[in-house]
């Protein structure tokens, strides 16, 4: 397990960034938190690694999945809306998962029987008593617990 913290938005993307730049195709990033946490800004630091301008990611939350072509795919998957793990089944999500590009997905636990195995969890807390922007990021499986500060 690897603990970060980060004390603004842009210190959220910088991490984000640099777990971006150590990602490989195949690879499966569960992003998990409340509304507001920050998933979405985690998001544009990790596409913008994989040569994703930041003003082109959005959240998916009517569209279940966004695809970004950057140095490898991506895919942005935000599964808040989904009425269950049958309605999975109807976005095709096989093809994204194990393919040949990298995922990220909102609200992971709701499709948790999905999910293979050695999925990269990613919990995001925020702490009010820091300050408003303060986030810690843990981060538990895949080769990024060895990742420096």
């Amino acid at each position: 397990m690897k603990i970060y913290e980060s004390f603004s938005e842009q210190q959220t993307k910088e991490i984000a960034r640099s777990i971006g730049e150590q990602s490989k195709a195949g690879e499966i990033y569960c992003l998990n938190g409340d509304l507001g946490v920050g998933k979405t800004i985690f998001t544009k630091g990790f596409a913008q690694a994989l040569g994703i301008e930041e003003e082109e990611v959005t959240s998916p939350t009517f569209t279940i999945v966004n695809e970004y072509q950057g140095k490898i795919p991506f895919y942005h998957f935000d599964v808040y809306r989904i009425g269950g793990v049958e309605e999975m089944e109807y976005t095709g999500y096989e093809e994204y998962f194990f393919g040949k590009g990298v995922c990220i997905v909102e609200w992971a636990e709701l499709i948790k029987e999905l999910l293979p195995n050695t999925v990269i969890d990613i919990t995001i807390q925020k702490d009010y008593t820091k300050n408003e922007y303060y986030r810690k990021i843990i981060i538990k499986g895949g080769e990024h617990e060895t990742i420096s500060d």
